[in-house]
């Protein structure tokens, strides 16, 4: 039989639009952005079912719960994406690639996906804990039932370290003890639109040089005109007078 261990309490520890079934079972389903039925999930042996709609605090406040219960050992993504996040792609990028010196989830694809109250104990704990299974964009009870069995069967048992608590204010305050910086969801859009402006300048910059290109051409293509012009009139000019 598979070991298991005692939660944190309470557990889970952040508030949210989940369920939660057997605090001993192995498997959590993050549901993107779709809002499914989650009791043949947790019949099915779930531990916890809910969306997950945001590649930010939403993917922080799942980090937290799961490292919480040791025993969670498979993270299920399914339900459809969520459009402008791509949440179900950074959860899988994070776990593979966690984050860069600036925050950003390596190899994440939506719109802001910064990271900025999960320490790198907390990264590390997480990315050895579980296993992702990508059932992204698929919503059929049938194939995500028959999937959180498949990895009950595979329950490798709770990871062998206590639950670690990580405290998210709901105002994005975190505990000075964990070395946890706060989530500033302004800061992160300011960067994400500078970014943007900077691209535009750039692109507008290497335009103006591509007209200014062209005009310069242009008037260059008149000068010689007009001169190659000249000297052909001065040459009819001189050969008339001589005759």
């Amino acid at each position: 039989m598979a070991n298991k261990v005692t939660p944190s309490d309470p557990w889970p520890l952040m508030t949210g639009e989940y369920e939660v079934g057997d605090p001993e079972s192995p498997v959590a389903v993050a549901t993107c952005g779709s809002h499914m039925n989650s009791s043949p999930l947790l019949s099915a042996g779930a531990g916890l079912v809910g969306p997950c709609k945001t590649e930010n605090i939403g993917i922080e406040k799942m980090v937290a719960n799961i490292i919480s219960n040791p025993n969670i050992r498979f993270l299920i993504i399914t339900g459809m994406e969520v459009k402008g996040h791509i949440t179900g792609q950074a959860i899988e990028a994070f776990t593979k690639g966690g984050i860069n010196q600036e925050g950003r989830i390596v190899g994440a694809t939506g719109a802001i996906p910064f990271i900025q109250n999960l320490n790198e104990e907390a990264i590390a704990r997480y990315q050895e804990q579980v296993e992702t299974i990508n059932l992204i964009d698929t919503e059929d009870v049938g194939t995500i039932t028959s999937k959180i069995k498949e990895c009950i069967s595979k329950d490798p048992g709770a990871l062998d370290v206590e639950p670690m608590v990580v405290e998210i204010s709901e105002g994005g305050e975190e505990e000075e003890a964990h070395g946890l910086r706060p989530m500033a969801a302004e800061v992160v859009n300011v960067r994400a639109r500078m970014r943007q402006i900077e691209a535009n300048v750039t692109g507008i910059g290497l335009q103006n040089k591509y007209v200014a290109g062209i005009y310069a051409g242009r008037v260059e293509g008149i000068v010689l005109g007009l001169t190659i012009v000249l000297v052909i009139f001065g040459m009819i000019l001189k050969m008339g007078g001589g005759v």
